[in-house]
């Protein structure tokens, strides 16, 4: 594959990341949130699935459990867009994100506000395309 075609290739891969992403800001930095096949497989380990996930933070009833849930969940799905970066360019790699900067760089009112960037991110990681047919009923002519 010639150097043409490999940026050509990694736009697209950058693009597709933008297209399944939420965008937060922790301290002065932005990051995306990602869901990746990763991230899914240590929610899984966690919750025993996606499905589960909602459920557990919902139905929390200690708050500082609740937050070192949502604490979790941003650090795991806003390393996934450095893991991606550290990948893709080897010689130019970043910090991973700890949990302990996350709750040292928000505040409870901010965490409360990513929890919706949190489920954008998933719902966006999980999207499927569907593509409808032409009804058979449609008006002709």
């Amino acid at each position: 594959m010639g150097n043409e075609n490999k940026e050509s290739a990694a736009l697209e891969l950058d693009f597709s990341a933008d297209e399944r992403s939420a965008v937060i800001e922790i301290g002065d930095d932005e990051y995306k949130l990602i869901l990746t096949t990763k991230a899914t497989k240590e929610i899984a380990k966690r919750y025993g699935g996606l499905e589960n996930l909602g459920a557990k933070l919902m139905n929390t009833k200690d708050f500082e459990l609740a937050l070192d849930e949502i604490v979790w969940l941003i650090t795991l799905l806003a390393n996934q867009s450095i893991l991606i970066h550290n990948l893709r360019n080897k010689n130019e790699k970043k910090e991973l994100l700890s949990e302990d900067e996350v709750e040292l760089l928000t505040t409870p009112f901010e965490l409360a506000e990513y929890k919706n960037a949190i489920m954008a991110s998933m719902l966006k990681g999980t999207k499927r395309h569907i593509e409808s047919e032409t009804s058979k009923n449609a008006e002709v002519g």
